[in-house]
């Protein structure tokens, strides 16, 4: 049994599964919540005491008691990033006039034509670009863009950060996943290499930079790379351990990343120490142990480089040395495997992270 009463952990509360959006990377929109079983502000009050939360969903802003939500969690939280689609560009705004200090990522997956027709959301790209623009005016500093990179928005991933850094906004990377969070996905990477270029461009570019942030961010990437070509994730999943997931229905679960969902209990019907400290937690945190997926997403990228942060920050060291002499210091074939899989000495299939 753990006993972690007062530990500060790292939470994730999707607080809906109803999207306005059409997304290609994910049919969650397929399978939404409905209003009057989502979490309410009742289970709220029953989770733990985090340092960070992210706020998500589907849509999060379709719930129109947000507001309601966040303020409950910033009694909670030290820190609160929401991720939205930017859709709706009043109720954000008008959240971010309560909460000055709550982060906001905008995900917009490319430049106008491609994010609208990778997100399947009519002027989706105009919408979420005048939120970030708008929230910018109103003197938020913690705003962003977060991209989710595949073969078809791959060669506008720098010219989307040139975007973000010249208006000084923080600038989020993913790449194709498949669990169950994503419904019937069936998401692949085709060229590799291509996509894997396009993101050592922007690993050089974050290296270059001034800032320790952007060279620690240059690091997840690097990790993206080595995701994208099927190879043992660089740090160790602790999912489960430190970090949780809450969807609309109360469930606890270690991530969002499994194939099928893994529950250590309902907050619903439980106390968050029954939870947390319940033997079906446990069996959950084996199977995190033996999991062989090497996801590669920022909720359990994140806890973990700051957990393990001699790794992250010997490569930054390293590559900020070679920045001193070289306007290239990262090649994505330091990678053995991507040297391989471009030399044919492995299979085209080798080292596929998709399944």
């Amino acid at each position: 049994m753990r006993k972690d009463r007062g530990k500060k952990l790292n939470g994730t509360v999707i607080v809906t599964y109803r999207c306005n959006a059409r997304c290609n990377m994910c049919s969650r929109y397929k399978e939404p919540s409905r209003p009057e079983e989502e979490i309410s502000l009742e289970t709220i009050r029953k989770l733990p005491k985090m340092y960070f939360t992210n706020i998500t969903g589907g849509e999060p802003f379709i719930r129109t008691d947000l507001k309601e939500i966040v303020r409950e969690l910033y009694k909670k939280s030290d820190r609160i990033v929401i991720s939205t689609n930017g859709y709706f560009t009043d109720r954000i705004l008008d959240l971010a006039r309560e909460f000055p200090q709550v982060g906001i990522r905008i995900s917009i997956e490319g430049l106008e034509e491609t994010n609208n027709e990778i997100r399947g959301l009519e002027n989706g790209f105009q919408r979420g670009y005048g939120t970030l623009k708008k929230l910018r005016e109103m003197g938020m500093k913690d705003v962003g863009f977060g991209m989710t990179v595949q073969d078809k928005n791959a060669p506008e991933l720098v010219p989307l950060y040139e975007i973000s850094d010249r208006l000084g906004m923080e600038f989020a990377t993913a790449s194709l996943h498949n669990s169950f969070y994503f419904v019937e996905s069936h998401n692949i990477i085709h060229d590799r290499q291509m996509v894997a270029e396009n993101f050592e461009e922007l690993i050089n570019r974050l290296l270059k930079s001034k800032s320790p942030k952007k060279w620690f961010r240059a690091y997840f990437n690097h990790g993206l790379i080595n995701y994208i070509y099927g190879q043992k994730r660089l740090l160790p999943c602790d999912m489960s351990f430190d970090t949780f997931f809450i969807d609309p229905y109360g469930d606890v679960m270690p991530c969002n990343g499994t194939k099928e969902k893994e529950v250590m209990g309902n907050l619903n019907r439980q106390s968050w120490d029954e939870i947390w400290n319940s033997p079906q937690a446990e069996a959950v945190r084996k199977k995190v142990r033996a999991c062989g997926r090497q996801c590669w997403m920022i909720g359990s990228v994140s806890p973990a480089m700051h957990k393990y942060i001699w790794k992250p920050a010997g490569w930054v060291i390293c590559h900020k040395l070679k920045a001193l002499v070289s306007d290239r210091p990262y090649s994505m074939y330091e990678n053995p495997f991507v040297r391989e899989y471009r030399d044919r000495k492995v299979k085209k299939g080798e080292g596929k992270p998709y399944e």
